[in-house]
Formats: structure tokens, sequence, C-alpha cells
């Protein structure tokens, strides 16, 4: 695995088909340099206005993925 680190610049757009969230964002990527403290990871950085937009637009196309289930499948729902 190569590690990288990852600046998020701007969201574009989000949209779900499949049971897949496809996110569209303008990113730097750069190679990130090994370090002697563990295993490779990568790094993903983003402004704090990009973040809460993220966690918003999360909630809202996980939202219409619930409505798509059976109410007996829904998460949380009796």
């Amino acid at each position: 695995m190569k590690p990288y680190d990852i600046e998020v610049q701007s969201l574009k757009s989000m949209r779900h088909d499949k049971g897949l969230l496809e996110l569209r964002l303008d990113a730097l990527v750069l190679p990130r340099k090994l370090h002697d403290d563990g295993e490779p990871s990568s790094c993903l950085r983003l402004p704090v206005e990009h973040a809460r937009t993220l966690l918003l637009l999360l909630k809202q196309q996980l939202a219409e993925l619930d409505k798509l289930q059976p109410r007996s499948r829904r998460s949380g729902r009796a």
C-alpha cells in the first residue's frame, strides 16, 4: 500500500448509486513519506467548513438510502 497526503480543496457533489457513495471533489494528492512509528497510512486533510459540509451531505445521503429500505430493515427502528 502506498500512503498519500490528501488535501481536500473543494467539495463539488455527492450521490449514491447501488450501495456506493460517490464524492466529486478537488484535492491535492501527494505521496507520503514513510515514518518509523508504525504501519503506512494515508492522511486526509480538509478545512473545518468542508468537514461540516461533508457531514451534512453524508447525513442527507444516508437518510435517502434509509427511505429505500423496507420499514423492518431500517436501522434503529422497530
